[in-house]
């Protein structure tokens, strides 16, 4: 991989719990986080500085649950911790392959995360340490699509790389409309105009008014974090007119 150059210098990952449940139907699946660390050491091995925030999906989604007995605050509440029980393991796993992490959570628990400190986060980065960012933006009603935008807005990344279980945006629902065609960059008025629910239209937004591009891929593609980093065929890109 020496004669492998990367595009981006800092990238800001987004995961979904979802994806790290494998066929297991919930909870995680430990060959699923082992393949993914391996991807992630790839990317780091080629001098990327990783940023990545984790869904909590696998665990429990705070905006799914249609229990009238518990506040959707607190249903959102339980969603971040869910996204801490992922963070924890992911910082683990990482650590098996030799590599240091910095566990960041916007709820402050003292005995396992640090705040956000965005000076200290940025050091953290440039020390080549993995920086893995839980509990969303740590307020309810608002989704971790929107805690990634923030946080790569605040890390200055130099792409927000959304892992998905698709391949990218298209024209519409590909598991519905067979003549769905997949774009190789959308504006992200075009994304917005046409309610295109690849992402979370606030985190759009976000994007838009700082200029962080976005890039959709599909996660259980084999290497396609490392190629999401190396090339701009992997997936779909979100910029503006020029992306």
């Amino acid at each position: 991989m020496d004669d492998i150059e990367p595009i981006y210098k800092r990238i800001l990952l987004k995961i979904s719990g979802e994806s790290l449940q494998g066929k297991t139907g919930s909870g995680l699946s430990e060959p699923v986080l082992k393949k993914l660390v391996k991807e992630i050491k790839k990317v780091h091995n080629l001098g990327v500085q990783i940023g990545i925030v984790v869904g909590g999906g696998n665990f429990f989604r705070g905006r799914d649950s249609d229990n009238s007995i518990v506040k959707r605050t607190t249903s959102d509440y339980m969603g971040m911790l869910a996204t801490i029980m992922n963070g924890l393991a992911l910082c683990d796993a990482i650590e098996s392959e030799k590599l240091s992490t910095k566990l960041i959570s916007a709820l402050p628990i003292e005995k396992l995360t640090e705040p956000v400190v965005t000076r200290k986060i940025n050091k953290y980065l440039e020390e080549n340490r993995i920086v893995v960012f839980t509990a969303g933006t740590g307020s309810p009603f608002f989704t971790t699509d929107t805690g990634a935008a923030l946080r790569g807005i605040e890390i200055n990344a130099d792409i927000f790389l959304k892992a998905t279980m698709v391949d990218g945006v298209y024209t519409g629902d590909p598991k519905t409309d067979k003549n769905a065609t997949l774009f190789e960059k959308i504006s992200y008025d075009d994304v917005i105009r046409n309610n295109l629910k690849v992402i979370d239209m606030t985190a759009i937004m976000l994007c838009k008014e700082n200029n962080l591009k976005i890039k959709v891929f599909d996660i259980y593609k084999e290497n396609s974090i490392l190629n999401a980093v190396i090339s701009n065929k992997e997936g779909t890109i979100i910029g503006d007119e020029k992306c």
